[in-house]
């Protein structure tokens, strides 16, 4: 297999061709990681081209997205973390540049100071408004070479994939 790949795609480019690779893959299973890191930074690079020219990261998109979904009351710095999609270890920093911008707003808790409570400001929903429509275009053109089937077996097999690794590893995602 001097294509770089395992399987025997032959109705589009496959991984080891688009990576230019020049051996195969040791395995099916080396091929599948590979193919979702590299899936993971094409959706990142094209929901990233949405979000950035309005003044966020993904990360802070991620945030507001959370804050958004806990409503008025908003939700504990520690949960913003543990909602997140892609972990940061700098959530006050990022925090810190989304109250710069009044977007959120932080609060210590009166009965336990050491906890901060989150929201989301008026400015920060609305800016979601904004980009709630272009999103949603972007994320229906990352699919739109899969029917609406191949959509929901792709769903079905990452929830499979995450499942089993938490069960296997003991870490939630």
């Amino acid at each position: 297999m001097a294509t770089g790949t395992t399987s025997n795609s032959s109705s589009c480019q496959n991984l080891g061709q688009r990576l230019h690779q020049r051996r195969p893959f040791r395995s099916p299973a080396q091929e599948a990681v590979v193919g979702f890191l590299y899936a993971g930074e094409l959706v990142r690079r094209a929901l990233g081209a949405v979000v950035e020219p309005a003044g966020l990261t993904l990360q802070q998109y991620n945030v507001l997205r959370i804050l958004r979904g806990a409503g008025d009351e908003g939700v504990p710095t520690l949960q913003i973390r543990d909602r997140m999609i892609e972990k940061t270890p700098g959530l006050t920093g990022l925090l810190d540049r989304l109250e710069g911008k009044d977007l959120v707003r932080r609060r210590r808790c009166t009965e336990d100071r050491r906890r901060v409570w989150c929201s989301i400001t008026a400015s920060g929903r609305g800016l979601l408004e904004d980009l709630d429509e272009p999103l949603r275009q972007q994320e229906e053109r990352l699919v739109e070479g899969l029917d609406r089937g191949q959509q929901e077996l792709l769903v079905r097999l990452q929830g499979a994939v995450w499942q089993d690794f938490e069960a296997r590893f003991g870490i939630d995602s």
